[in-house]
């Protein structure tokens, strides 16, 4: 094979790139060698943690679902309903867009015992009453201490209190996801659809008459746990009257967290939601509610639930 000269000075000049041209320079070469090899090194680290950081955006497939019936959404409602005869505990609430006037954020306590007695009381972080809402089968009663005002009749006339009403009617929705009282009655059909990564169950009414078509009044999402984590309320109309987020669920046995991206061995009667938000439909405002501290099925007093005895 033959060497042309101007191929040998090309091959000559890129061996000085990290050669010397004579031997005094060997310290030099030495640590011109080393950049070489440093810079070489340091490529292959960042190009692996490109590489890498691919890898890591790539998202995970989450639990396939089940094949579930609506029947069993349904018995797994009643089943939750039935696991609670009494509550009382703590909660705080964030309020926004007006719902209840005297404040935003709410310190406050719940008591409740089946079938439908409920009583919620609110206070100001220094512990200044805001508010009392009870509630039992058509009755209500609201006092706002501060304001020198009470509200009682039919639930039915709540809606002359405007936004009052909408705060207690959403009030009352948040906790009854930690109850689990929305099982479904008899005059009701249900309907279950695969939705992604989620179950959605569509309850219907009928119109009340003879013949009259069936009515949409609420929408719930399980996801893969079989658990209640989201929900739509819609009025007579058809219109979406509240959406309600259900979030970090854990056992009131316990207080066990309940993992979101894994199904564990846990009674899922026992497992509720210990913060709910809720958005009310017409853009009246918004509820957040965490809950702190829950007890179930424990004595409650009457003069608890702001009843006389």
């Amino acid at each position: 094979m033959e060497w042309s000269s101007s191929a040998f000075k090309k091959s000559e000049r890129r061996s000085t790139l990290c050669w010397p041209s004579h031997p005094s320079g060997m310290t030099s070469a030495r640590s011109t060698i080393m950049g070489c090899a440093l810079r070489s090194f340091l490529i292959v680290v960042c190009v692996g943690a490109v590489l890498a950081g691919c890898t890591l955006v790539v998202p995970k497939e989450g639990p396939s679902l089940k094949p579930v019936t609506a029947e069993e959404l349904t018995t797994l409602l009643r089943q939750r309903d039935a696991a609670i005869h009494s509550l009382k505990g703590l909660f705080t609430a964030r309020v926004r867009g007006g719902l209840l006037p005297i404040a935003t954020r709410v310190e406050g306590t719940v008591h409740y015992r089946r079938p439908n007695a409920l009583r919620l009381r609110g206070f100001t972080p220094f512990g200044s009453e805001l508010f009392e809402f009870v509630q039992a089968d058509d009755w209500y009663k609201l006092r706002l201490p501060l304001e020198g005002k009470v509200y009682a009749g039919h639930q039915s006339d709540m809606k002359e209190l405007g936004k009052l009403a909408r705060f207690s009617q959403l009030s009352a929705w948040a906790v009854g996801g930690v109850l689990g009282t929305r099982s479904i009655n008899k005059d009701e059909t249900v309907k279950v659809v695969e939705e992604r990564d989620r179950y959605r169950l569509e309850v219907y009414t009928s119109g009340g008459g003879a013949g009259s078509s069936r009515r949409l009044i609420r929408r719930l999402w399980f996801d893969h746990r079989l658990l209640v984590v989201q929900e739509d309320r819609l009025g007579a109309n058809g219109e979406v009257e509240a959406m309600i987020q259900y979030d970090d669920f854990r056992s009131l046995d316990d207080g066990g967290i309940v993992p979101a991206h894994m199904l564990v061995e846990v009674d899922r009667r026992m497992v509720r939601p210990f913060k709910i938000s809720l958005e009310d439909g017409h853009g009246q405002g918004t509820v957040h509610v965490t809950f702190h501290e829950l007890q179930h099925n424990q004595p409650i007093k009457t003069e608890d639930l702001g009843q006389a005895s």
